[in-house]
């Protein structure tokens, strides 16, 4: 599959977050996956890592990314940058809902709490 038409997010059972796999094992990809995630205000991902590199692209909103005991705030325009097994917790801050897309080093794409305990996410890829 080479060219596909991009679904808009779909709630997800994570309060205030909508997600859509743009790209993934599904299409046939075998080291990498995209997903677009809308966060609502208020909003927040759980705090969690994952088996592989991520890079979060801001398309627009404003957030806070947590990662070490400290905040680092971001908004439209701004790349995040996740190594591998880097524990993090993105929020979403403003009247705005924070449009994000991640790009994984990863198909499917291993998510897991901080405590080591798979996250089982609905979705593939």
């Amino acid at each position: 599959m080479y060219v596909i038409e991009q679904t808009q997010p779909d709630p997800a059972f994570i309060p205030g977050l909508a997600h859509a796999t743009w790209a993934g094992q599904d299409d046939g990809l075998q080291q990498l996956s995209i997903w677009r995630q809308s966060l609502a205000p208020g909003a927040a991902t759980p705090p969690h890592r994952h088996d592989c590199d991520e890079v979060v692209l801001c398309r627009s909103g404003s957030g806070e990314l947590h990662v070490d005991g400290q905040a680092h705030r971001f908004g439209a325009d701004t790349t995040l940058v996740l190594p591998r097994g880097c524990t993090h917790q993105i929020f979403s801050l403003g009247p705005m809902p924070l449009e994000i897309i991640g790009v994984f080093g990863a198909t499917p794409v291993g998510t897991f709490l901080p405590d080591g305990q798979a996250l089982a996410l609905p979705w593939r890829s």
